[in-house]
């Protein structure tokens, strides 16, 4: 069955205007390619989306992991925007601890709001991830394996999707998701299952300072 491993990009610099990652973000990288080369996937196919930490994330990672296969893109696998969300929904409440419980809060009311739709929608945002995974699946056949560097939206919207979460479940997977973690999916003919989610053992022992959330 092919193995889909989904990798979150390393910690990026929000401040600069093309996202790219800090130099922990490109240790974190690196770290997740050797990881990957650990796992000796098959012929691995190699995808990112289109954001400069995404990108930055994916050749890093290939560089570590000793893969030669040419890096392809697909806008799909983006972000949402982040920046536009905060602004449209998130009311500061006196009780919110950080910028984390105002996204929380902010996702939660994008993926209520009825007003919300077309391309600036939760639903087409999740189903864009489905669909761009639905079509790497197309892509790889059988008995080969692919690498997706993305970001924790996606992650969310794809695991949420697999399980049936409701909306505070997808919130919960997107609060969690570690920068440079892996989570794994397997195909085959009953369809899609998640194996592993968030896994971040190579950010563990010495490596532990490497561990970031955002």
């Amino acid at each position: 069955m092919p193995v889909i491993c989904l990798v979150r990009h390393g910690q990026a610099s929000y401040a600069t205007k093309d996202d790219a990652l800090t130099h922990l973000g490109r240790a974190q990288a690196a770290a997740v390619g050797g990881e990957l080369a650990r796992r000796s996937l098959r012929d691995p196919y190699l995808l990112s989306g289109t954001l400069a930490r995404q990108r930055e994330t994916a050749r890093l990672l290939a560089d570590a992991a000793g893969y030669k296969q040419p890096l392809h893109q697909d806008r799909r696998w983006n972000e949402y925007d982040h920046v536009a969300l905060l602004a449209r929904y998130a009311q500061p409440p006196q009780d919110a601890r950080s910028v984390q419980d105002l996204l929380d809060r902010a996702l939660l009311a994008w993926m209520a709001d009825p007003t919300a739709t077309g391309d600036g929608g939760w639903p087409s945002f999740a189903e864009r991830a489905s669909a761009a995974l639905a079509d790497l699946q197309t892509a790889l056949g059988k008995g080969r394996d692919a690498v997706v560097v993305t970001s924790g939206g996606l992650l969310a919207a794809v695991c949420g999707k697999l399980l049936s979460l409701p909306p505070e479940g997808v919130v919960a997977f997107n609060r969690v998701t570690v920068n440079a973690s892996v989570t794994t999916l397997v195909t085959g003919s009953s369809g899609t299952s998640l194996l592993t989610f968030n896994d971040h053992a190579h950010f563990s022992g010495d490596r532990r300072g490497l561990l970031t959330y955002r």
